[in-house]
């Protein structure tokens, strides 16, 4: 069988066919594909330069801000989304030392 058929008892809709058997099938609920899905500039597209150093502020975080965007990064860098129940943990280990934090971080990320 080389051309798509139907299936004559109606059982199974266009929208039911498994898009990996059929990876040609139009799904309706997948958006339309354009250049921006597929990360490809176009004529006009353009990058945002790079902030200028003397907008940075002046003064360093302190210590528990830093841990908190230090796992904050190593967290959705491992796929792991926290839920907003999650917050007060995530403050709770900021709160540690850093050699503490820094167990944490290892555990999270393998490859640090």
């Amino acid at each position: 069988m080389t051309v798509f058929q139907g299936f004559a008892t109606g059982t199974a809709e266009l929208l039911d066919l498994d898009p990996y058997r059929f990876p040609a099938m139009l799904m309706a609920d997948e958006p339309e594909e354009t250049h921006m899905t597929r990360g490809v500039m176009e004529f006009g597209d353009y990058v945002l330069p790079a902030p200028a150093p003397e907008s940075r502020l002046s003064f360093p975080l302190a210590p528990a801000d830093r841990r908190r965007l230090d796992l904050h990064a190593a967290l959705t860098t491992a796929g792991i989304a926290p839920l907003p129940g999650d917050l007060g943990a995530i403050e709770a280990l900021c709160g540690l030392d850093d050699t503490i934090h820094d167990a944490l971080l290892r555990w999270i990320t393998p490859d640090r």
